[in-house]
């Protein structure tokens, strides 16, 4: 009897700890994944910024950035899409997610969209690994990597496709 309860016990443990798991990564969704991309798409770089940490470290194929020149980067950018009359969609998907209640490891791919004012649409493709690390109870991005090749490949629209972009 002690051994079925164990078992049931250990059972209902797992069940819990992937329902905690889902919870957390519910919450990361609603608290920096869907203002992340309606910060992008309205083109709002103080938004944008506000997903991330104070302390974040910034890999791109233009090299690293441990100083959050991102940020002012983001607000440059944002204000001359803006004033180009550039709009902004950004499409995204989880190839995996790691996460516990104290940080999310989260790998995935990425499409952005942009139309010009004659209503021409360019698309870019990528890649993106993230930290998420909860700081002062809210979930914040502190690391931050992204590429737009893999292994010498490019990253286009058939990778993208592979699977459905996320809604929120």
């Amino acid at each position: 009897m002690k051994k079925l309860l164990y078992i049931l016990l250990l059972l209902l443990g797992v069940q819990l700890h992937s329902q905690t798991v889902a919870d957390f990564q519910k919450e990361i969704d609603e608290t920096v994944w869907k203002p992340f991309q309606q910060a992008f798409e309205a083109l709002d770089g103080e938004a944008l910024n506000a997903t991330y940490a104070d302390e974040v470290l910034r890999v791109t194929p233009q090299g690293i950035d441990t100083q959050n020149s991102f940020k002012a980067a983001n607000l440059k950018r944002f204000e001359q899409n803006k004033t180009d009359g550039i709009s902004i969609a950004l499409d995204f998907w989880f190839d995996s997610r790691h996460t516990n209640g104290a940080a999310s490891y989260e790998v995935g791919f990425y499409r952005i969209g942009f139309t010009n004012k004659a209503r021409e649409t360019n698309y870019s493709y990528g890649q993106f690994h993230i930290v998420i690390k909860k700081q002062n109870g809210e979930w914040k991005i502190t690391q931050d990597w992204d590429t737009t090749t893999i292994n010498g490949k490019t990253i286009g629209a058939e990778d993208f496709a592979k699977k459905e972009p996320l809604k929120f």
